[in-house]
């Protein structure tokens, strides 16, 4: 009856949210019946959002590529992400001779999409709550080895139960920091094809000065293809595939928006932190990021190096680079913009109003020493935490040491062969170092490797620190790197056709990787009894959170599962540091248009240099009718919806369902979002699907994909 009472409350909380704050599981809208969400202008039923029998826009909306959203635009399994989703793919397909990334690509039939290795698409078939079948069997007597090990026997159990014998990808996962879980079914579609891509000149407009930044001018956007078999089901790339048929594609809305309309984002949010502690916010703006910003930093320093010097290092290294460099950005804006809106202070209050009620006599064996129990594991592990942020931009960026480890071992074992085994394994081998030196700049990862050591070195204290990466000479990792088997694509071939196992025991840098891995290890044991009780800790306070707030709606946080997010079309209020162009009020605030993109044209400028072709067809004002009815064309513009990393590619779509755009950024005001909401400054960045569909047709000569779009006028 209480879990009734709290469900109802719940649900009318939820209903009296207006703006747009948390990203909803569809099961949760399903459950509200959409009442409150009609008024605000959403013409669907919630049957009609998400159902399990029937067609619904959940069959449009596809995780792309594990890291970003992406949507069905035609029943030729035609859909649409961002161009940065796809920018390592379309880097991939890329050579100097073929530079997509420079200058673009359309296919103008099927048979020259491009097949994108490595890259799959992921639907969600259905998804169900099973948080009473796995706390019936957890209470907080048991031992974190003990409850870790009953939820994965639950976890298998409810895998082999919904995968129909491996039909179906089932992925079970735990929110609200593990008091309750729910499963997901999906089913995994492994030959997506490049379809189109603008140049960088307008899929990156901006570059890294406006990125995070309003207002923007990016067309941000690219186009793929899914492929299945004849039969309509996934399969690996085949010339016989066929394109597939989701069962539900998005109309695409000509008609516009203005400030105050409905507007509704479906994608895979990443990650948030919502209910992180005061604590936690201290050490993430004090110590880790800071630490994550400035190994970045030294990262692109030695890319950007490099890649200045040759244009195949620049394609090689480009989805790289501006993945470090997005993060970059992201992660110092937090920290800006949590010490400008005064965050850590917001959290104190709510942790003070949570402490009275865990003092209360009735609540305060299992809550009243919950705060001061957090705050004493961020003290044990501070150090620690600095020292992963280092090490994990290590180990991205230096690749060397992953280079040596990932075919170290496979080596030893191979060497350790007799002939007929050798030639058993040898295509196996082959393959590997095919695949880890593809597009490998050794002198670049030679002055990475030094670079990046010498800073973790200097910056992580000895106590957290890899005693194999304190002992090495930092200023002459290279030399060593350039004499190990493993400098080069040739150097390891050499070894396979004269393989030398004492050769490969010695190698300095495999012992240098394979000790650094060590040690991450053991640092990992070390911590493991402290990691358990801040797990513990944070999965009670978030249960005492809730319980302190029943009138409060808890929406989980972000991880990787569909969500949904509804708001309005909305302004920014104008800032004196930026560029506006033509824009002179601030009630026009929420849109650019062509014009004012081709103001901040600099010829030359890496960043805002647009294609000359480009900039004739603005001259000529052939828009066609992607023309906004006020007489403008749109790029760019912004809603109020709660989006993070992974949202990247979302649709965005109106009140009947139809898509308005591509959601591809935050803004620089409210970089603290993934923390805290802030419902004033808290604003998505989109690009208008019309200046998508006048890429495609005007710049791309592609109209031919027009024709299989549903349009609204």
């Amino acid at each position: 009856m209480k879990r009734i009472f709290l469900l109802l409350t719940f649900m009318l909380s939820f209903l009296q949210l207006k703006a747009d704050e948390g990203m909803w599981l569809l099961s949760m809208i399903k459950r509200l019946n959409g009442v409150d969400l009609k008024k605000d202008g959403l013409k669907l039923t919630p049957e009609e959002i998400y159902s399990v029998n029937s067609s619904s826009l959940k069959d449009a909306i596809v995780q792309f590529g594990g890291g970003c959203t992406a949507e069905m635009v035609s029943k030729e399994g035609l859909l649409f992400t961002n161009h940065h989703c796809g920018y390592g793919q379309i880097a991939a397909l890329s050579t100097p001779e073929k530079d997509h990334l420079t200058n673009g690509f359309w296919a103008m039939k099927k048979s020259e999409e491009l097949p994108s290795k490595g890259l799959s698409v992921r639907f969600m078939v259905r998804m169900d709550d099973v948080s009473k079948r796995i706390n019936a069997k957890l209470n907080n007597n048991l031992s974190a080895e003990e409850r870790s090990n009953i939820i994965s026997a639950e976890y298998k159990l409810i895998q082999a139960e919904n995968s129909e014998n491996g039909k179906y990808t089932v992925v079970v996962r735990d929110f609200y920091n593990g008091n309750e879980f729910y499963y997901f079914v999906y089913q995994d579609f492994k030959d997506v094809r490049l379809v189109g891509t603008p140049p960088n000149a307008l899929g990156k407009y901006g570059g890294d000065t406006d990125n995070w930044e309003w207002p923007r001018h990016t067309v941000d956007f690219s186009v793929f293809r899914v492929y299945a078999d004849a039969n309509g089901n996934p399969a690996e790339y085949s010339p016989t595939n066929v394109p597939m048929k989701p069962k539900h594609s998005l109309p695409i809305s000509l008609r516009g928006y203005k400030p105050g309309d409905f507007a509704m984002i479906l994608g895979y949010p990443g990650r948030t932190n919502r209910y992180l502690t005061s604590y936690g916010i201290e050490q993430m703006v004090s110590k880790d990021y800071p630490a994550w910003v400035e190994a970045s930093k030294v990262a692109m320093d030695v890319m950007k190096k490099y890649m200045d010097k040759d244009q195949a290092t620049k394609i090689d290294y480009a989805s790289q680079y501006a993945s470090v460099a997005n993060y970059w950005k992201n992660r110092q804006g937090t920290i800006d913009a949590v010490i400008k809106n005064g965050t850590i202070t917001e959290k104190q209050a709510l942790e003070e109003k949570f402490q009275t009620w865990a003092l209360m006599p009735e609540n305060q064996a299992m809550y009243g020493g919950i705060l001061q129990d957090l705050q004493s594991n961020y003290t044990q592990i501070s150090d620690r935490n600095v020292e992963r942020n280092y090490s994990s931009q290590l180990q991205r960026n230096a690749k060397f040491i992953t280079v040596a480890y990932q075919l170290g071992s496979l080596l030893n074992t191979y060497a350790d062969q007799d002939e007929a085994g050798k030639v058993a394994m040898k295509t196996k081998v082959t393959d590997a170092i095919d695949r880890v030196y593809d597009k490998f700049n050794v002198k670049l990862e030679g002055e990475m490797l030094n670079s990046m050591v010498n800073l973790y070195q200097q910056r992580v204290s000895k106590g957290s620190a890899s005693s194999t990466l304190m002992a090495a000479d930092a200023k002459n990792l290279s030399t060593m790197a350039f004499s190990s088997i493993f400098a080069t694509k040739e150097s390891a071939m050499n070894f396979v056709n004269n393989p030398n196992r004492l050769q490969i025991d010695a190698d300095p840098l495999l012992k240098l990787a394979n000790g650094f891995v060590t040690d991450q290890k053991l640092t990992g044991d070390k911590f493991a009894k402290i990691d358990d009780a801040f797990a513990k800790n944070s999965r009670l306070f978030l249960d005492g959170l809730r319980k302190s707030q029943p009138e409060t709606a808890f929406y989980p946080d972000a991880n990787s599962t569909m969500r949904m997010t509804t708001g309005k079309i909305t302004t920014l209020p104008i800032r004196n540091d930026r560029n506006y162009a033509s824009i002179k009020k601030e009630k026009d605030n929420y849109y650019t248009e062509i014009n004012s993109m081709v103001a901040k044209h600099k010829k030359g400028d890496e960043e805002f240099e647009l294609p000359q072709r480009f900039l004739d067809l603005v001259k000529k004002k052939d828009f066609g009718q992607y023309k906004d009815k006020k007489g403008f064309m749109p790029v760019n513009f912004l809603s109020d919806n709660d989006i993070t990393g992974g949202n990247s590619g979302s649709p965005v779509l109106d009140g009947d369902g139809n898509l308005l755009g591509l959601a591809f950024d935050g803004n620089s005001e409210a970089l603290s979002g993934d923390i805290i909401f802030d419902p004033k400054m808290q604003k998505t960045i989109n690009v208008d699907v019309r200046m998508v569909l006048w890429t495609i047709e005007k710049y791309g000569n592609a109209g031919h994909l027009i024709s299989e779009m549903v349009l609204v006028k």
